[in-house]
């Protein structure tokens, strides 16, 4: 067999249906489409209807819950932290924080900070800034002579509130203001 011989099995490449294109290709005037409706019409489907019955997604109940007030934190275990000590990605001088956590390639996401969990072996000494600590963890930290600092994190219903109560200030000011104008 020579690279000049090779080709594909029959019926494995089959060019696209032209639609639209006369009468006499079978699939002329409207294309398969049959007369009129919303359906013949182009840019609409209608995803999930099932004339007119009571759609599966809407007959089936409703599952969990979703809490708006979830903290949503970055997970770090111990031995991942050593793990990247001894590959040279954490400068263990000085403090490691959420970005310096993050750049060694650690913590992905976590809007509301790093949380270190005790999962691994730690030796090197450590001062670490998170958001939280599991048990185990702030033991083992300890104990290899490292020191942990919580960040304190604000009530995303408390900042709500205290944003509202701005807002109102601010345009009850406005008003004032343009009622001595």
């Amino acid at each position: 067999m020579k690279l000049n011989q090779i080709k594909d099995n029959k019926g494995a490449r089959q060019s696209r249906v032209r639609v639209g294109r006369g009468i006499g290709s079978g699939l002329g005037k409207t294309a398969g489409r049959g007369q009129k409706g919303a359906k013949a019409r182009s840019g609409v489907s209608i995803a999930g209807f099932e004339g007119g019955q009571m759609p599966l997604h809407m007959r089936i109940p409703k599952r969990g819950f979703n809490n708006i007030f979830a903290k949503d934190y970055a997970e770090v275990n111990l031995g991942a932290v050593q793990k990247a000590i001894d590959a040279g990605k954490l400068d263990i001088k000085g403090v490691l924080d959420h970005d310096a956590l993050k750049a060694a390639g650690l913590a992905r996401g976590g809007r509301d900070g790093v949380r270190l969990l005790g999962k691994g072996e730690l030796k090197a000494k450590l001062n670490l800034r998170v958001a939280g600590v599991s048990k185990g963890a702030r033991e083992a930290v300890e104990k290899a002579g490292g020191s942990i600092e919580l960040i304190e994190r604000k009530n995303p219903a408390e900042l709500a509130a205290a944003k509202k109560g701005k807002v109102r200030e601010a345009r009850l000011a406005d008003r004032a203001a343009a009622a001595k104008a």
